[in-house]
């Protein structure tokens, strides 16, 4: 019995003098929303290519559902779905040709399996004779996802599916994920913003093909150490400049309308907006806050 819907060990590849992967081990139970959080580069597509049979990795191997991704390779693309970052579905071929050419190609009918995405494609069935091309970006994501689940898989690899497009888009997309992990589905999600980690059941963060930390999201902040306060004031820009040049003040980072300041323990609010104050800043706040993803994520790098 397989335990795990995902097992990657050891796995590195490398494309000429850069390295894209280096030593990931990792393990995705059956049935979980799992996230691979990173910036542009860190290396998650390279591991969504490797664990979905498109590239052989240098070293190490990995298993999906008990299938090796490099001996295994037809039988496992049978069983897994797979949404690339870019869209990649055939732009001159209508909503409703691409959904009945992929489940074609899989040798099944778009009505055996109208139950996996009846709940996206009544969005787009108004727009069912549509060319792709023509399609809004949260659109061409929604026609992407129901190509990937067409032919019912067991586990769905999502390489950022949620790049550019819209706030709602972007919104609506996880609450389908969610609905998807319903039907046990086992998900891979790869996405660079870290306000998303928050969606997954488990994480991890990955920078320069190396996986710093893997836990809950909540995990992943609740371990976070350090004095951390939120600071704004009436010049985002100097305040930005002059926290900076602080001696206590280890990392600064702007969040929205604050900034974020990691400092030495013995720090306090009201000394920080003292030291503001004699630099000329106005309508200065300085309160302690808890971490992000994003704060942990800048601390391990």
């Amino acid at each position: 019995m397989v335990n795990n819907a995902i097992e990657i060990n050891n796995i590195s590849k490398s494309y000429g003098d850069v390295t894209a992967v280096t030593g990931v081990n990792l393990n995705i139970a059956k049935g979980e929303l799992f996230g691979l959080i990173g910036p542009d580069g860190g290396g998650k597509t390279t591991l969504f290519q490797i664990l979905t049979s498109l590239l052989i990795p240098d070293t190490g191997h990995a298993i999906v559902e008990g299938l090796d991704t490099v001996k295994d390779f037809r039988k496992l693309r049978k069983i897994i779905g797979y949404m690339p970052g870019r869209f990649s579905l055939y732009p001159d071929l209508s909503v409703h040709e691409n959904l009945e050419f992929f489940a074609t190609i899989f040798n099944t009918t778009i009505e055996k399996n109208y139950h996996l995405i009846e709940d996206i494609y009544v969005q787009l069935e108004p727009f069912k004779s549509r060319r792709a091309d023509k399609l809004s970006g949260g659109m061409k994501q929604k026609l992407a996802l129901c190509c990937a689940l067409i032919h019912q898989p067991v586990v769905l690899f999502l390489d950022e599916p949620t790049t550019g497009v819209d706030a709602v888009s972007r919104e609506e997309f996880w609450v389908m994920l969610k609905r998807l992990k319903q039907k046990g589905i086992t998900i891979l999600v790869s996405t660079p913003y870290m306000d998303e980690a928050s969606q997954c059941e488990r994480i991890a963060l990955i920078q320069d093909g190396r996986i710093l930390q893997v836990n809950t999201p909540t995990a992943v902040t609740s371990g976070f150490d350090k004095t951390l306060f939120a600071v704004r004031s009436d010049d985002s820009y100097k305040l930005l400049l002059d926290l900076r040049t602080l001696p206590f003040a280890k990392r600064t980072e702007p969040f929205g309308e604050y900034m974020h300041v990691t400092t030495e323990p013995d720090v306090t609010a009201e000394y920080i907006a003292q030291i503001l104050n004699s630099r000329g800043h106005k309508s200065i706040e300085v309160k302690p806050t808890s971490a992000t993803v994003e704060d942990v994520f800048l601390d391990l790098m």
